[in-house]
């Protein structure tokens, strides 16, 4: 849908429809239908309705079924309809798609559960953790009690120097 034009009809087609199966179609297979999205082709001759269906208890493959076919069976009602209000020399012909989208939001429910639980795990792992070395693993700043070490390196590096001066090596 690339023009404003047509997606102004597709909003229409909506619109249209949404109103004709909730005021005239008396279909008693007909469940709780919600028209989600109507997309409409670049010359308005195919128009793909998207719907949903609430639950409608247990057996909600069966009332989607149910509800397709009330669909299809009100089709022609529907696209006259749809002709009569837009007053269009050609009228779309109207095709009927459940909509993947409450199973999409329900598998990233999931997903998303899944993800919580285990940064849950990751957090109580973490809690117990310990350090592999020390517990602050930087170098710091030589502190006035060190003062014996130096003096320990100092003498070292005096005798070895030493000893390359007059030619003696340590065995």
């Amino acid at each position: 849908m690339s023009s404003p034009r047509v997606r102004k009809i597709a909003d229409r087609i909506q619109v249209i429809v949404a109103e004709m199966l909730e005021r005239r179609i008396k279909d008693p297979r007909l469940g709780f239908v919600t028209i989600t999205d109507v997309r409409l082709t670049g010359d308005t001759q195919q128009a793909t309705i998207f719907y949903t269906v609430l639950d409608q208890g247990p057996d909600q493959e069966g009332a989607m079924a149910r509800s397709a076919a009330a669909l299809e069976s009100a089709k022609g009602l529907l696209r006259s309809e749809v002709g009569k209000q837009l007053g269009m020399r050609h009228v779309p012909s109207l095709t009927f798609v459940a909509d993947a989208l409450p199973e999409n939001a329900r598998h990233l429910d999931e997903v998303l559960a899944k993800a919580r639980e285990h940064d849950a795990a990751v957090a109580a792992a973490r809690e117990q953790a310990q350090y592999a070395g020390e517990a602050d693993p930087y170098k710091k700043p030589r502190e006035a009690g060190d003062d014996d070490l130096d003096d320990e390196l100092d003498d070292d590096l005096d005798d070895e120097l030493d000893d390359t001066e007059t030619g003696e090596e340590r065995a």
